[in-house]
């Protein structure tokens, strides 16, 4: 696995796939407003939001489209600031893409309950810089050149995704319940350059691959190894 000392665009675009729960900063008049948002990314590592028209944050967002995001990982120690955390700063806009949409539901399975309600739609946020905190007094600032993933594997993934997880789910169920460390009935839900996700109900767990993957071959290599691991 690529080190965040080494590599700290890959610690910061596994965190933004594996963030479930973030901080949204908007603002009206000047005035800075924080709310709590469920985030997904879609395949070009932009962050994706499921909102309702009628939330304060959305009435912002039309108004002023520039925000930021926090999402943090787990603390290392009782010191919450051993935790590693990345700010996103990047233009939001309310789009109409059913995939991204899916792709939102795969990994929030829970918000099928009101994924047909008029008044939510889907928003998407560019990211424009990042700084990543990867622990107590380590930081580091990217560019939004930085930490986009190449796009020719970015396209090569999404031709090849539906594929992938339908192979997987109908005939290695085995290899997903090791790979997910847990017994269980796991699906793969998604995959993309830097990872897959599984879910068992309306759980939902990340899987980074060791390092970005660039083809289904690297999918399949990288399947492998997770197996073999857990199994080991």
């Amino acid at each position: 696995m690529a080190s965040t000392e080494e590599f700290p665009a890959w610690a910061v675009r596994c965190l933004l796939r594996a963030a479930r729960s973030g901080t949204l900063a908007s603002s009206a008049a000047g005035q800075p407003f924080a709310s709590l948002v469920t985030p997904a990314c879609s395949p070009d590592l932009s962050l994706l939001l499921f909102l309702s028209d009628l939330s304060e944050h959305t009435r912002h967002l039309r108004g002023d489209p520039r925000c930021s995001m926090l999402v943090c990982g787990p603390a290392a120690e009782a010191n919450p600031q051993t935790a590693p955390r990345v700010t996103i700063t990047g233009l939001a806009e309310a789009i109409d893409d059913k995939a991204l949409k899916a792709r939102f539901l795969a990994v929030h399975p829970y918000a099928t309950l009101y994924a047909g309600f008029a008044d939510f739609r889907v928003w998407r946020i560019r990211p424009m810089a990042a700084l990543f905190v990867g622990g107590f007094a380590r930081a580091v600032r990217l560019r939004s050149a930085d930490l986009t993933p190449d796009p020719d594997a970015v396209a090569a993934i999404v031709a090849a995704e539906a594929d992938i997880v339908a192979h997987c789910n109908n005939d290695h169920p085995s290899a997903l319940a090791a790979i997910a460390r847990e017994p269980g009935d796991w699906r793969m839900v998604a995959a993309d350059v830097d990872g897959c996700d599984l879910a068992q109900g309306e759980r939902v767990r990340r899987i980074p691959w060791a390092a970005p993957v660039t083809s289904a071959g690297d999918i399949r290599s990288e399947l492998a190894r997770l197996a073999r691991e857990a199994r080991s």
